[in-house]
């Protein structure tokens, strides 16, 4: 009987640490720029971006590659950066779980 109660305690643990880092990745947000600011985008912690902005300039030059290469990039970086930030907050929310033998 204890054991299941030990059980239900940790599913329970385990179910609030998934709403607490379901709930700060709906409200986390990046941005990544590139080209010194030429493209910027804002990803959210689902990994969608949320807006995208290329300077006028961009447009000008002309050179479509170049713009291609400055989008892709500043995905990319933003992508690293909710994984960063993602690995970080399971770090810190999974330190707060009391659950034996699982090395939290």
């Amino acid at each position: 009987m204890k054991n299941l109660q030990q059980v239900q305690q940790m599913l329970k643990q385990v179910q609030q640490f998934q709403e607490q880092l379901q709930k700060q990745l709906d409200d986390l947000v990046v941005e990544s720029s590139t080209g010194g600011g030429m493209v910027t985008v804002k990803m959210n912690g689902q990994k969608h971006l949320v807006s995208v902005h290329i300077d006028p300039e961009v447009y000008k030059s002309g050179d479509i590659e170049m713009l291609q290469d400055l989008l892709l990039a500043a995905v990319n970086e933003a992508s690293r950066k909710i994984d960063e930030q993602v690995a970080s907050q399971m770090g810190s929310l999974a330190g707060g779980l009391n659950l034996p033998g699982f090395g939290f």
